[in-house]
């Protein structure tokens, strides 16, 4: 037995899968071309031994002290090698590591001087991003208190569904 639907809501229902397969088209598109900038201005400043993830992951931690499984908690990183980065950071002398005190198996990490200025470098790159997009009209404070309140909601949902569903 199939359920009826009145007439027109099926394409409502479709419009909406369209739209949203379109947003999450875009979110995608929009993190690797993020990446892409950040890349980009470690090229023009000469930083060709960090790339983008590892950039951004030392500007998400900033001033605080974390264990790995924080990163991926705080939300400062999403991706599956989280392990991977850190270690090539600390080698690569970006960041401190530490083994806890309480409990021997965690290490902990901060920025050492030469990571907070990787963090610096992404942090006036997004200022210069934020100023001109507000200067040029491209968005301004309404439109993106909108877009982060909508992107936090797809995020709880997301959230749940994962916690709750399966």
């Amino acid at each position: 037995m199939s359920i009826q639907h009145p007439i027109g809501q099926s394409a409502r229902n479709n419009d909406f899968m369209i739209g949203y397969l379109e947003a999450l088209s875009l979110v995608e598109r929009l993190h690797r071309l993020l990446l892409d900038v950040i890349k980009d201005e470690f090229e023009r400043v000469g930083a060709l031994e960090i790339n983008a993830v590892q950039a951004l992951l030392l500007f998400n931690i900033g001033d605080n002290e974390v264990t790995a499984g924080e990163l991926k908690s705080r939300g400062y990183y999403q991706g599956s090698n989280v392990s991977y980065n850190l270690k090539k950071l600390v080698e690569m002398g970006y960041m401190h590591h530490q083994r806890c005190e309480i409990d021997r198996r965690s290490v902990r990490v901060r920025l050492t001087e030469k990571g907070r200025n990787i963090r610096d470098v992404v942090a006036d790159l997004f200022e210069r991003h934020a100023d001109g997009l507000r200067d040029k009209g491209v968005l301004g404070q309404d439109g993106i208190s909108e877009i982060t309140g909508s992107l936090k909601r797809m995020e709880r949902y997301w959230t749940d569904q994962i916690r709750y569903i399966y």
